[in-house]
C-alpha cells in the first residue's frame, strides 16, 4: 500500500508537470508569432525550473532529514495555492524592437514559476521520503524515477491526444488546479506515513534508514564511496547530449511543422520514455546491442542536414524520434548503470538536471547567438559520435592511433573533391546526384563504428565536407539568424535568381535579369492567384490601401501604383533588412506605391490601424513552412473584418508541403458568414517554373459573393469544399494534426 501511495504521487506530480509545459507554451505562443522558439525558450525555463528543484531537495534533505524537510514541503506546496489558476496577463505584450526572449523567461518566471519548482522536487524528494521508511526496497529507490517518468508520459501524451483537442485553455488551467489539489493530499498523506515510520524507528532503533537524522551521516551506507569529480562530470555530459538532441529535433520538426504542442511534445515523450526504460526494476532492451546500432542511427538522422534535401513528413519524424530514442537509450542507460547508491541519489539527480539545463541553455540561448544557421541538431549527433561507450575491449596500439585520425581526414578530403567535382561539371543537383555524392561516405564512416573517435572524427568531417555543398538552393550570399527564424539570401545554382530561403523554404524570388527585376515571381506571380487579385481589382478604390501580413522579399510591393499605399506588417526586423538591401533584392525600392513596414506581430499592430480601412489584406505570414496557427482563428478573422473596407477582400496563402489548411479555412468561413474562393494553381508548367513561378493555393474571402465577382470562375478558381462537421479553430482551440499530410 505505501508503495502504491508514493509511486501515484509521483505519478500525478510529474503528469501535472509535463501538462503545464505544452499548456502555458500555447497560452503565450500567439504573443510571439507562433514560431518555434516559443518552445525552445520554454523548454529553457523548464530545464532550470527542474534544476532549482531538485536543487532544494538535495540540500534541504542533506541538512535537515527527511522528517523536517517533509513539513517544510508542504509549506512550500500550499503556498504555490496563491498563483493558481495558471494564466498569462492580458496586458503583457512583447517588445517588437529587440530579443523578446527575456520578456518570456520573466512572463515564464512571474505566471507559473512557483507551481513548476514545487512540483520539480517531487522526483528526489519523494524517493528520500520512502527511501526513510524502513521498506526492505527502501535501499535502492530509484525503480520510483519509472512512475515519476511514466507520470510524465501521460501527462504529455494526454495533452495533444485528450486535452488539446476537447478544452479550452482556461477550461485546462481549471482542471490542472483541480489536479493540484489532488496532488496536496496525495504528498500530505506520504509525508503522514513518513512522520509515522519516524516514530515506529525511534522505538525500534534496530531499522535504520539513509535519511533518519539531520543528514547522511547516520546512514548506513555512509562508508559507500563518494562519486569522483570526473564521475560528475561524466554524469553531466551524459545528460546534455539527449537534452540538446531532443530540442534538436524539436526545432527541426517545427521548422516546417507548426510549433504546435503535438510536435513539442513527440520528441519531449521519446525522450522521457527512455528514462523509464532504463531506470525500470527489469530493464527490457539489450544495453549494448543498442550502443552497437547507434553509428547506424547517428548517420541516417544527420544524412538530410549534411544533403540538403527534403522528406516526406511521415518519414522525417520517424527518422528524428528513432535516432533520439536509440541516443537518449544509450546515453541515459549509462546513466542508469552507473547510478550512485542511495546516500547520494538526490545529488545524482541534481548532476542529471544540471545537465538537461545546459543543453537547453545551448540551444535555445547561446546557439542562436553563435550560429547563422540551425546548427545544434547536427552537433547533438557530432557528440554523441564521440561520446558514445566503445564497444572494443582491446587497447589500441600507436598504429590504430594513427589511422584513427588518417580514416577520417581521407574521407572528408574524398567527398570535398567529389562536390567539388560536380560542381566544376555544373551537374544540377538531383536526388541521385546527391545519392551517390554522399552514401559512399555515409556507408566508410559506418565501417568506423567499433572505434568511438574514429567514428566521430569521420562522422565530423562528413558534417564539414557538407558544408561546401549548395544542395537546391544555390550558392550562399547572406545568412542571419533572429528568434523568429533562419534565412539564407543564396543564388540558385544556374545564377537566375535571387532566392530567399527561410528555414528550408522559399519565400521571395527576384530575377537577375535587369528587364525582369519588377517582375513579381514565386508564389505572387501576375498568372497566380494573387497576381489575378491584383489584376481584376487594379485601378479600383478597392485596392488604394493594402495590407499585407509578411514580408519576405516584398515581391507583392511590385503590384502597387502611385497614389497607392501598401503596409506591410512583419514581425521580424531581420526580414525587413533583407528586403530593404538593394544587393539582394529591389522589390520595395522600385515599387511605385507608397511602402511602409510596421514591425512586430500583425495581430497586435493591426489593432492600431483604422477601422474599415484596408481594399485588402493579404494573410502571407510564414516560418519555413509552418503557418502561424492564431493567424487562421476567429478571432483573427473579426479583426480582419474590422480592418476592411465594406467590400473589401482577404487573400490567404495557404501553400504547405505538410498542411492541408482548405478546410480549416473553408470553416473559418462559414463560421463567419462571409463569400469564399478558393485559388488553386499547384499544376502549373516545367516552362513557367524556370521562368521562376512556383505553385500556389490561396484563397481569398468577402462579406459578399458581389464583391468576388471580378475573379474568373473556372479556371485556377473554384468554390471551397466545405465540410460542416469541421470545428472551427479558435485562440482557446485547434486540430492541427486533422490537416496534417503525413505523406508528402
Amino acid at each position: 500500500m505505501r508503495l502504491r501511495l508514493f509511486a501515484a504521487t509521483l505519478l500525478v506530480s510529474a503528469a501535472l508537470l509535463f501538462l503545464v509545459e505544452p499548456m502555458f507554451a500555447k497560452m503565450v505562443l500567439p504573443r510571439f508569432g507562433g514560431t518555434a522558439a516559443v518552445w525552445i525558450t520554454c523548454m529553457v525555463f523548464y530545464q532550470a525550473g527542474l534544476l532549482a528543484g531538485y536543487a532544494y531537495a538535495h540540500w534541504t534533505t542533506e541538512h535537515l532529514g527527511a522528517r523536517r524537510q517533509a513539513a517544510l514541503h508542504m509549506g512550500v506546496l500550499l503556498l504555490a495555492l496563491v498563483v493558481l489558476p495558471i494564466q498569462v496577463r492580458s496586458h503583457w505584450s512583447p517588445p517588437t524592437d529587440q530579443n523578446p526572449t527575456p520578456w518570456l523567461l520573466a512572463i515564464l518566471l512571474v505566471s507559473v514559476g512557483l507551481p513548476f519548482f514545487v512540483l520539480s522536487t517531487a522526483t528526489p524528494a519523494l524517493q528520500m521520503w520512502y527511501a526513510s521508511t524502513g521498506r526492505p526496497d527502501a535501499q535502492d529507490p530509484y525503480f520510483l524515477y519509472s512512475a515519476s517518468n511514466l507520470g510524465s508520459l501521460l501527462g504529455l501524451l494526454s495533452y495533444p491526444v485528450l486535452v488539446e483537442p476537447h478544452l479550452r485553455l482556461i477550461d485546462q488551467s481549471r482542471l490542472w488546479t483541480c489536479g493540484y489539489w489532488l496532488l496536496v493530499a496525495l504528498t500530505l498523506a506520504c509525508a503522514a506515513d513518513l512522520w509515522r515510520s519516524g516514530r515506529r524507528r525511534a522505538h525500534n532503533p534496530a531499522h535504520p534508514s539513509p535519511a533518519d537524522g539531520l543528514g547522511y551521516n547516520s546512514s548506513p551506507l555512509e562508508g559507500a564511496t563518494k562519486p569522483s569529480a570526473s564521475q560528475r562530470l561524466r554524469w553531466v555530459a551524459l545528460a546534455f547530449v539527449p537534452a540538446s538532441l531532443m530540442l534538436g529535433v524539436t526545432t527541426r520538426l517545427t521548422t516546417d511543422f507548426p510549433p504546435v504542442p503535438f510536435f513539442w511534445v513527440l520528441p519531449l515523450t521519446v525522450y522521457l520514455l527512455t528514462f523509464v526504460l532504463v531506470f525500470a526494476a527489469k530493464p527490457r532492451l539489450d544495453h549494448e546491442n543498442l550502443v552497437a546500432r547507434l553509428p547506424l542511427l547517428l548517420l541516417l538522422a544527420v544524412f538530410p542536414t549534411i544533403s540538403k534535401t527534403l522528406w516526406p513528413a511521415f518519414l522525417t519524424l520517424v527518422l528524428y524520434l528513432l535516432a533520439l530514442f536509440v541516443t537518449s537509450m544509450v546515453f541515459h542507460g549509462e546513466l542508469a548503470r552507473t547510478r550512485p547508491p542511495t546516500a547520494y541519489l538526490t545529488g545524482f539527480y541534481l548532476y542529471i538536471s544540471l545537465g538537461g539545463v545546459l543543453g537547453g541553455i545551448f540551444n535555445a540561448l547561446l546557439a542562436p547567438l553563435i550560429f547563422k544557421q540551425v546548427l545544434e541538431y547536427p552537433l547533438a549527433l557530432v557528440l554523441a559520435a564521440f561520446l558514445r561507450p566503445s564497444t572494443n575491449s582491446r587497447e589500441p596500439n600507436a598504429r590504430a592511433r594513427l589511422l584513427d585520425l588518417v580514416f577520417p581526414l581521407s574521407l572528408g578530403a574524398l567527398l570535398v573533391t567529389l562536390i567539388e567535382v560536380t560542381k566544376a561539371l555544373a551537374l544540377h543537383p538531383s536526388e541521385l546526384l546527391t545519392f551517390l555524392t554522399f552514401a559512399p561516405a555515409l556507408v566508410a564512416c559506418l565501417s568506423f563504428g567499433k572505434r568511438p573517435w574514429r567514428f566521430g572524427l569521420g562522422f565530423t568531417a562528413l558534417f564539414l565536407a557538407s558544408m561546401v555543398y549548395a544542395g537546391a538552393y544555390g550558392k550562399p550570399l547572406y545568412a542571419a539568424r533572429s528568434f523568429f527564424g533562419v534565412y539564407q539570401v543564396t543564388t540558385d545554382p544556374l545564377r537566375r535568381f535571387h532566392l530567399l530561403v527561410n528555414g528550408s523554404t522559399i519565400h521571395g524570388r527576384q530575377s537577375l535579369d535587369p528587364s525582369r527585376a519588377r517582375e513579381p515571381l514565386s508564389y505572387y506571380s501576375r498568372t497566380g492567384p494573387i497576381g489575378q487579385v491584383f489584376g481584376a481589382y487594379s485601378g479600383t478604390e478597392d485596392l488604394q490601401r493594402v495590407a499585407i501580413v509578411g514580408l519576405g522579399a516584398g515581391a507583392i510591393a511590385s503590384y502597387g501604383q502611385s497614389g497607392q499605399e501598401f503596409t506591410f506588417y512583419e514581425i521580424d526586423p531581420v526580414v525587413e533588412r533583407v528586403a530593404r538591401d538593394s544587393r539582394y533584392f529591389t522589390y520595395l525600392r522600385d515599387s511605385r506605391a507608397d511602402i511602409r513596414v510596421v514591425l512586430g506581430d500583425a495581430r497586435l499592430s493591426l489593432r492600431g490601424a483604422p477601422d474599415r480601412v484596408y481594399g485588402l489584406i493579404v494573410l502571407d505570414a510564414f516560418n519555413s513552412d509552418a503557418v502561424p496557427l492564431h493567424l487562421l482563428t476567429r478571432e483573427a478573422l473579426r479583426l480582419y473584418l474590422t480592418k476592411l473596407s465594406d467590400h473589401g477582400i482577404l487573400a490567404f496563402h495557404i501553400s504547405n508541403r505538410y498542411l492541408d489548411l482548405r478546410p480549416a479555412v473553408a470553416a473559418l468561413a462559414r463560421d463567419a458568414g462571409v463569400a469564399c474562393l478558393l485559388g488553386d494553381d499547384s499544376k502549373i508548367s516545367a516552362d513557367a517554373q524556370n521562368a521562376g513561378k512556383d505553385p500556389s493555393l490561396w484563397v481569398v474571402m468577402a462579406r459578399q459573393q458581389t464583391d468576388l465577382g471580378k475573379l474568373p470562375r473556372g479556371g485556377i478558381w473554384t468554390n471551397v469544399r466545405e465540410d460542416n462537421s469541421r470545428r472551427v479553430w479558435t485562440d482557446d482551440f485547434s486540430n492541427i494534426l486533422s490537416a496534417v499530410r503525413w505523406w508528402n
